[in-house]
């Protein structure tokens, strides 16, 4: 069987090597118009900020692991149809050839694209995005000019808080624009978003929330001000990080796609043709927690959709597990996670729902230094109990771990009160006998 992947970042590789390393005897034919693969995106501020020197080991894997194991690698090949009667993909290589490959089954892992606003003056020097290497290069190289003083970040999340931090860690003044009321809103309730706000501020990053960006102006063809409905700024660059949508165009008029074109699949993958599989950014995936298909674009969800797909093509069934949405941030030493739905996103979507809160120190009291606080909110349906979503704030790094507790329970359909009387070990130096997590969900009504 002849097996095409399109895309080689995280989804595509986990599809491939699941097949290459479970399945021998298959055609591995891996394309993708980038001239490298596994960039870890999320590790992009780390880097330009200066809290490693390289981008190196941001790499996981070469096209040679690939063409060691038996895979064709076509990098710098664009792809500029799908011909779904004939399965052929139609590409041209960086050279100018065109090129066609034949397949039996096809894995799109195209991923996703940045959103771009239709501003005026949006196409001036000196306005970037980020998601590929490249892009990240060239905001480095932004970085290092001594006459870029004024940085403008538009988007608070993830990437948006993240770069912020990149920033001023390069020396530069930070200006953070976001139309929500604060940081993070897409996973964390205002109580939570709030401290990292402060957190913020703290670190003399200039926050301008509720406000919506309208215009850049420029000078001599680079972008010198930042427009938006309630004041103009003064900047010499501008960092758009407001969201992805899936990159799907190749195959939106033949799959079956959510409105923002995620690629609707099954569990297994498998799209509405039997023959292509869609992984990662560009298809939506199970929650758990809304028990229903939707789109969350996360790389651990790209690495667990891409194995699954390699699975079932490979001839094994494999349903996915569903995911949470896990996902954490940590800007300027203080660290935050969540899982599932925040208080707000769940009443989006139609739950009916309460929360507890409980706030205390990660270690037991008699730990005087070295004892960060903790702040936690589980939230949970009213009727059923069960638990849809958790977060956790704190300058500990041990949230980091107790968050996949929350997913698991999730996942499993737990409710609080299972929390509230789960066997929890206790030990001084990790936590007190009265776990801030069995006390969060004990007090839940």
């Amino acid at each position: 069987m002849k097996i095409v992947v399109l895309g080689t970042n995280h989804a595509g590789i986990a599809a491939a090597n699941t097949l290459l390393d479970n399945y021998p005897g298959h055609e591995i034919v891996m394309i993708d118009r980038n001239n490298n693969m596994s960039y870890l995106g999320c590790g992009t501020a780390i880097w330009v900020g200066r809290q490693i020197e390289k981008p190196d080991e941001l790499f996981y894997a070469k096209p040679a692991d690939f063409e060691a194991k038996g895979a064709k690698i076509l990098t710098e090949t664009e792809v500029s149809e799908i011909d779904f009667a004939k399965k052929e993909v139609h590409a041209r290589t960086k050279s100018g050839e065109e090129i066609i490959e034949t397949y039996d089954k096809l894995v799109l892992a195209t991923g996703s694209r940045p959103i771009i606003p239709n501003l005026p003056g949006k196409d001036l020097e000196g306005i970037h995005f980020l998601k590929l290497f490249q892009e990240g290069q060239a905001v480095d190289e932004e970085f290092a000019k001594t006459e870029v003083k004024r940085v403008a970040v538009i988007g608070a999340g993830y990437i948006g808080t993240e770069i912020a931090e990149a920033a001023s860690r390069r020396g530069k003044e930070v200006l953070l624009f976001d139309a929500e009321s604060t940081s993070l809103a897409s996973y964390y309730d205002p109580e939570f978003a709030q401290t990292m706000d402060k957190n913020l501020q703290e670190h003399g990053i200039e926050l301008h929330f509720g406000e919506f960006a309208k215009e850049f102006k420029g000078n001599n063809g680079r972008v010198s001000q930042i427009v938006t409905d309630k004041a103009s700024y003064d900047v010499d660059l501008v960092i758009n990080c407001i969201g992805f949508t899936a990159n799907s165009a190749l195959a939106a008029d033949h799959l079956d796609t959510l409105n923002n074109g995620a690629i609707k699949v099954d569990k297994h993958q498998q799209s509405s043709d039997p023959d292509v599989y869609a992984v990662g950014d560009v298809a939506t995936i199970y929650s758990n927690a809304l028990q229903d298909f939707t789109y969350i674009a996360l790389a651990s969800n790209a690495v667990r959709s891409g194995i699954v797909a390699g699975h079932n093509i490979g001839g094994t069934p494999l349903e996915s597990a569903g995911v949470q949405g896990s996902n954490g941030i940590s800007i300027f030493g203080y660290h935050m996670t969540s899982t599932g739905f925040s208080l707000k996103a769940a009443k989006k979507a139609g739950f009916d729902v309460a929360y507890t809160d409980f706030e205390d120190k990660q270690k037991a009291w008699f730990f005087h230094e070295d004892n960060d606080s903790v702040k936690i909110r589980i939230v949970y349906e009213k009727e059923s109990r069960r638990i849809v979503g958790a977060q956790l704030a704190s300058y500990s790094e041990i949230i980091g771990g107790n968050i996949n507790m929350f997913s698991l329970a999730i996942q499993d359909q737990k409710t609080v009160d299972d929390i509230a009387l789960l066997d929890l070990f206790f030990l001084p130096h990790f936590n007190s006998p009265y776990n801030y997590m069995t006390v969060a969900a004990l007090n839940a009504k």
